[in-house]
C-alpha cells in the first residue's frame, strides 16, 4: 500500500513538475505548510484565544490577533521568498566510481532577491544560497559514486523557511541531470589480447606496446610490465625484480582486450580502465576490445574520453 502511495506521488509530481533543464517556481510549483516551531506557535495562539475568552481580556484578544495576523503575514513572504526563482542545470564532469559526483546549478532572479534558499536531496547534507535582485547565484551539489554507468539523483528539493521560520515553502525540481560514472581504475597487468603476449615476446616487444628487435638493458619491474620478461638470473643474485627492455618496435599497438582477462566484469573493467589511463597519459596508442564492441588504436583525448564511456556504459541498458 505505501509502495503504491509512493508511486501516485511521483506520477503526480512528473505531471505537475516535468522535468526539464530549466524551472521557474510558479505558484503551482510551490508548496507551504508549517514547520514544526510554527505548529507549536499556532498551539500557543489556540491556547491565548481559550484564555482571553474565558477572562474576556481585551489585551489578551489584542496580542493574540496581533500574533495571528503576524503568522498570516509569514506565509505571503515565505512563498514569495521561492516564488519567480529560476533554477538551471549547469552540467556535470564524469567521475570515477568511489569519487564525489559535482552538479552545477545556477540560480537566476529576474526580479527581487531570494534569501537562504537551501537545495539537496533526501538524506544529503542541504546547502544555503541567496540570490540577488536580478541577479545569479552558482552551487555545486554532491552525491557519492557507487557504480558506474549515468548517475541520475532525482528530484532535488528547493526550500526556503525564511523569514521567521515557521513555515517551510518547498518544491521538487527534475532538472534532468545526469552524470558519467567510470570504472575504479584497478592497477595490474597489462590486459592484451589472447596470444598476443607470446607474440610480442618473441617479437622483443615490450608489454606497453614500445617493444623492439634490439635489446636495450635491465630495468626495474612496474605493475603491468609482462612477466615473462622477468630476468630472474638477475633476482637470484639479489638484485631484486628487474626485465629485459627492448627498443621502439613500429607497426604494434597493443589492444586492451576484455576477453583475455581473468575475473568477474567489474574487476576487468577497473582494470582496462587503469590502462587505458597510463597509455593514454604516455601518449601511446592502443585499442580497446569488448564484446560487441571494438575501438581502433588511436593516442588522442577523444579516444581516452570513447573508451573510458565504452567502460562505464558496458553492459547497460543507456
Amino acid at each position: 500500500m505505501r509502495q503504491q502511495l509512493i508511486q501516485r506521488w511521483h506520477r503526480w509530481l512528473a505531471r505537475r513538475i516535468p522535468a526539464a533543464a530549466s524551472v521557474r517556481l510558479t505558484q503551482r510549483r510551490i508548496f507551504i505548510l508549517p514547520t514544526r516551531v510554527g505548529l507549536a506557535f499556532s498551539l500557543a495562539l489556540i491556547l491565548m484565544l481559550l484564555a482571553a475568552i474565558n477572562y474576556q481580556n481585551s489585551l489578551a484578544y489584542a496580542l493574540t490577533f496581533l500574533l495571528a495576523s503576524v503568522f498570516i503575514v509569514a506565509i505571503l513572504h515565505t512563498y514569495r521568498n521561492l516564488a519567480g526563482l529560476v533554477l538551471k542545470a549547469g552540467g556535470a564532469r564524469p567521475v570515477f566510481v568511489g569519487e564525489q559526483g559535482q552538479f552545477r546549478l545556477r540560480l537566476e532572479s529576474s526580479a527581487r532577491a531570494h534569501q537562504a534558499i537551501a537545495l539537496g536531496w533526501p538524506g544529503m547534507a542541504y546547502q544555503t544560497q541567496d540570490v540577488p535582485a536580478q541577479g545569479v547565484s552558482e552551487c555545486e551539489l554532491s552525491l557519492p559514486t557507487l557504480r558506474r554507468g549515468w548517475l541520475r539523483p532525482g528530484r532535488l528539493r528547493v526550500e526556503s523557511r525564511f523569514p521567521l521560520g515557521i513555515l517551510v515553502a518547498w518544491s521538487w525540481v527534475d532538472l534532468d541531470q545526469a552524470l558519467l560514472v567510470y570504472p575504479q581504475p584497478l592497477e595490474g597487468e597489462l590486459p592484451l589480447a589472447a596470444g598476443a603476449d607470446d607474440e610480442l615476446h618473441e617479437q622483443g616487444m615490450r608489454a606497453l606496446g614500445q617493444g623492439s628487435e634490439d635489446f636495450q638493458g635491465l630495468k626495474s619491474y612496474q605493475p603491468g610490465d609482462s612477466k615473462r620478461r622477468l630476468h630472474w638470473k638477475a633476482y637470484s643474485r639479489g638484485q631484486g625484480l628487474l626485465i629485459k627492455d627492448f627498443a621502439a618496435l613500429s607497426g604494434r599497438d597493443p589492444l586492451l582486450d576484455f576477453e583475455a582477462l581473468a575475473g568477474d566484469v567489474e574487476l576487468r573493467l577497473s582494470l582496462l580502465c587503469y590502462w587505458v589511463l597510463q597509455l593514454s597519459a604516455r601518449q601511446q596508442p592502443f585499442a580497446l576490445s569488448l564484446p560487441g564492441q571494438v575501438l581502433a588504436p588511436a593516442c588522442c583525448e577523444q579516444h581516452r574520453e570513447a573508451c573510458l564511456r565504452a567502460l562505464a556504459l558496458f553492459g547497460t541498458s543507456a
